[in-house]
């Protein structure tokens, strides 16, 4: 079975919905694990969570969750664990993949000999599932190639698990189709007003701290896979130690709340498009671009986070003259059992013949 491909708009419109769907899949699946439960002698205590791509993106929602809770956690890139977990201290070996053929991830988990694994996936049956000591799916949800509900969707799911792993009793996803539709919205007025703009920058810098490292990694690959603008993601602190000083013609995307509004204002001060997603009330002007968003928790916001990247990557595309999901690559060896054509069917019909 496989999740069918649907493009990148319809993903957009269909999110809130689907992620209410996820939410009540992933719920119902945790409740009948009771091996994740954060109480216990034999609860994992030092998971380690693993993925490429948008999946690993997504792992700092998770390890932020879990830190927070006082337990320690961390993310590594599958590619780095292939060969095994040597030097890695951990009871509980998380890997994502929306997928379950990517290639690095299921090679981890085959050098994660005596070492519990738990895949999450989207796509069942698969290859890294059938590896998986445990497994925690989304629903084989339809999504675009460039991932929407896909992505949003291994978030929920991964805070969901990170929730059960450290005892949270409250669930921070009840209005999630709501706040998905408002802030769509809001990002939909923002974007309008510099999308012109924006997409003659070239480059543009991703810019956040804690969870919200998921939304300018994934900003970051949505920028280069969509309207195809070279795109690097940074942590606050350290953009501010150097990073910044690039800045030329550039696109800046700013999320937080705190240290990230006085570097927003920086960047739109000295004349560079700048976009800042906070949920404080700050002004637009001049170059500065404003997504306020309604105050959540931390995982949730990166859900809603983007969202707003997903509109502007859209417009950016319009504008740039690229059709949505025209991917250049396609890499055999990055998915076992090489590139399925149908994966091509909807984002890219020329690419799809040529790979048959």
């Amino acid at each position: 079975m496989s999740a069918s491909r649907i493009t990148f708009h319809d993903g957009q419109d269909d999110q809130g919905a689907a992620l209410e769907r996820i939410a009540r899949t992933v719920r119902a699946q945790l409740a009948g694990l009771p091996a994740l439960s954060g109480h216990g002698a034999d609860a994992p205590r030092r998971p380690l969570f693993t993925g490429i791509g948008a999946s690993y993106a997504a792992l700092a929602v998770p390890v932020d969750t879990l830190r927070r809770a006082g337990l320690p956690a961390q993310r590594v890139l599958a590619s780095d664990i292939e060969e095994g977990l040597t030097g890695f201290d951990t009871d509980l070996l998380i890997g994502v993949s929306q997928s379950g053929r990517s290639s690095e991830t299921i090679a981890a988990f085959r050098a994660a000999a005596g070492t519990r694994t738990l895949a999450v996936l989207n796509v069942a049956p698969s290859p890294l599932g059938e590896l998986a000591d445990l497994t925690v799916g989304l629903g084989n949800e339809s999504d675009s190639y460039a991932s929407t509900i896909g992505f949003t969707g291994t978030v929920l799911a991964l805070d969901l698990i990170a929730g059960r792993l450290s005892g949270r009793t409250e669930d921070p996803w009840a209005d999630v189709a709501e706040l998905t539709r408002t802030v769509r919205a809001r990002a939909s007025t923002a974007v309008e007003r510099l999308r012109v703009r924006a997409a003659g920058c070239v480059a543009a810098d991703c810019v956040a701290s804690g969870a919200s490292r998921t939304s300018a990694e994934e900003a970051a690959l949505l920028l280069r896979e969509v309207p195809r603008m070279p795109a690097a993601a940074s942590a606050t602190r350290n953009y501010l130690h150097g990073e910044m000083e690039s800045a030329g013609n550039t696109l800046h995307l700013v999320f937080g709340d705190g240290r990230e509004i006085d570097l927003a204002h920086s960047l739109a001060g000295a004349g560079h498009t700048t976009l800042l997603v906070t949920t404080r009330t700050v002004p637009p002007e001049g170059d500065l671009h404003v997504v306020r968003l309604p105050v959540t928790a931390p995982a949730p916001r990166v859900v809603l986070e983007t969202v707003v990247v997903q509109e502007l990557v859209q417009a950016l595309s319009l504008e740039r003259g690229v059709p949505i999901e025209s991917f250049v690559f396609a890499n055999d060896d990055t998915k076992e059992g090489g590139v399925d054509p149908g994966d091509f069917a909807v984002a890219s019909p020329v690419l799809g013949a040529g790979s048959a």
